[in-house]
Formats: structure tokens, sequence, C-alpha cells
């Protein structure tokens, strides 16, 4: 495949994945690692698309960022909307950093991701068939212990294939949060949470970065950004149709098939 076409091609995953509850990492780990789809500028590329993914959810959702954050300093209201972001952020930023050669030899495991998006699956499927009575409807409404708890539950995604934004959502949804505002939750906390492991893993393989194809990089950037910009804007509307059970079901085809591709090699 022609490297721009390839970097094209992992840049619509990352941005088609990133926030639904399927797990952008384990599919960039198995079209990268597993299928011999080799990453563009190796460990950039994936630093950069991310960043893509990032600006995503920014213009998506600007105009309650821009609020937020004018309202922070005199708002009571947008003052909890920000201090929950930021407090649900906390446990993935020290775990991360503590964890993070743990991670790393998790993440060239496409046996882990396979088995993962299964069990992922399986959970989203129990969990959707809960009886579940919300109690919170607006971000700003968490009490601190909730959002504590959720940022605990993202750190799970740690195990590639787990998928960040499932764990969140999932998390939130046993604790009472309402479906539409669980998944915005988990938007709106994607921001510090990438942006912080991107700029982690900028520092741990900055030697090792590789910035000469800008090309490449640029193209998977932009198709990621615009990717996910879509996809953001669509999710809340086909969630709130369709729940969770489509994501579930394609976890686990996927998940059974790449266990099956694994066992053959």
């Amino acid at each position: 495949m022609d490297l721009l076409l390839l970097a094209a091609f992992l840049g619509i995953i990352e941005g088609l994945t990133e926030f639904l509850p399927v797990s952008s990492t384990g599919h960039l780990v198995l079209l990268v690692d597993l299928l011999g789809f080799p990453a563009p500028s190796g460990k950039t590329f994936e630093v950069v698309i991310q960043l893509g993914a990032i600006l995503a959810v920014c213009v998506a959702f600007f105009p309650r960022l821009w609020q937020a954050l004018t309202g922070v300093a005199t708002v009571r209201s947008e003052q909890l909307f920000v201090r929950n972001i930021l407090i649900a952020f906390l446990p993935a930023m020290v775990i991360g950093a503590g964890a993070y050669s743990m991670i790393r030899a998790l993440l060239d495991s496409p046996m882990v991701v396979a088995v993962t998006l299964v069990l992922g699956g399986i959970a989203i499927l129990l969990i959707e068939r809960l009886n579940h009575t919300p109690r919170y409807h607006a971000i700003e409404q968490f009490p601190l212990p909730l959002t504590v708890k959720i940022g605990l539950f993202q750190c799970i995604a740690m195990v590639p294939g787990v998928s960040r934004s499932g764990a969140t959502i999932m998390g939130s949804l046993l604790m009472g949060v309402e479906r539409k505002t669980a998944a915005e939750f988990s938007f709106f906390l994607a921001i510090p949470t990438m942006a912080g492991a991107t700029a982690y893993s900028l520092y741990k393989n900055w030697a090792a970065l590789d910035f000469s194809a800008f090309g490449m990089i640029g193209i998977g950037f932009v198709t990621a950004f615009i990717t996910a910009l879509l996809v953001v804007r669509v999710a809340i509307g086909f969630i709130g149709r369709h729940g969770f059970a489509p994501f579930a079901w394609y976890r686990i085809v996927l998940g059974l098939v790449m266990i099956g591709v694994l066992a053959l090699r």
C-alpha cells in the first residue's frame, strides 16, 4: 500500500475509534503489529494523529468549553464543570505515569487486545441490560466522590483493547449517570487525558522521534481530525437511539476473529 494512503487509512481508523467504546489503541495495535501495516515515521505518527482527535473534540464542543472557560472565575456551575473534569483526570495521570513501562509492554501484545475486545464487549452487553435509574443529568451535578470513581474506571482502559471511552461511559452508567451525559463527560474527559498521554509519550520517546516524513504525518493528522469531528458530532445521537449494544457486538466479533487469526499463526 502507498505510504500516503496508509497514513490516511490509519488516521481514519484513529478518528473513527477514539471516541467510541471500541478501543482506538487496540485497532492500531492490530493493524500496525498484527496485520503488518508499518506506522509511518514511527512513534511520531501515532502521537500526532492523537493530537488530531483531541483537536476535533475541542472544535466540536467549543461553545461549551468557551462557556466554561469564561465563567470559571465567577459562575459556580462552570467551576463544578471544570473541577469534575480535572478531578476525573487525576487518577489516569498518576497511575499512567507510574505504570508506563508495563502499559507499553502490554501494547505490544495483539492477543491481549483481542481478548480484551471480547471481554469488554460482553461487559457492555451486561451493563446495558441492567435496569438503570439515572440520578445525574448534568456534569456539574456530579458529587466529588462520583467524579473520582469515574476517573478510576478510566484507568482500566490502560489495558489495550478495553477502550477509554467505553470504560468511562460504562462506569458512569453503573453509578447512575444518564446515558447522554455519560457520553458527553467521556468526550470532555478525553481532552486532558489524551493531551497528557500525548505529552508524556513525547517526553518518553523524544530521542526516537522522527519528524522527517511531514507529509505522511500531516495526512494522518488531518484525516484523524476530520473523521473524529464527524464521529463526535453524530455519536451522541446514535447512542441515544441505539445504546451501546452495536459497539459491544462489533468488539466481540472483531476480537474472536483476531483470536482465530492468532491461533492459526
